[in-house]
């Protein structure tokens, strides 16, 4: 999964395509409990671009997106927000994938 580099590099990924944000930390235990599915994930719904926002790096992001709990997820398309899957519990595969499902 590709990092977030920039502010603008968020704003052009929002604007242009469909994209997933994952937030995450790298201290956060329930994010690196969904490492290792994370690829699989990617393969599978390969229309979206995967985007891991580190939480302490964009704090400003997370903030303008009410999110404040990780790991999250946040879904747009072209500008607009199809969805979120945004707590601070640990999540599943399974629900991972039902909320990407939910997107279509």
């Amino acid at each position: 999964m590709k990092h977030l580099e920039s502010i603008e590099e968020f704003t052009q990924l929002r604007d242009n395509g469909r994209t997933i944000f994952m937030f995450s930390a790298n201290w956060c235990p329930d994010c690196r409990f969904i490492d290792p599915v994370l690829p699989e994930i990617e393969a599978e719904f390969s229309e979206f671009t995967f985007i891991h926002v580190d939480r302490d790096d964009f704090i400003d992001i997370c903030q303008q997106l009410d999110v404040y709990g990780i790991p999250s997820f946040v879904a747009f398309e072209n500008g607009k927000e199809l969805g979120r899957f945004v707590s601070k519990d640990r999540k599943t595969q399974e629900e991972i994938e039902a909320f990407i499902s939910g997107l279509k």
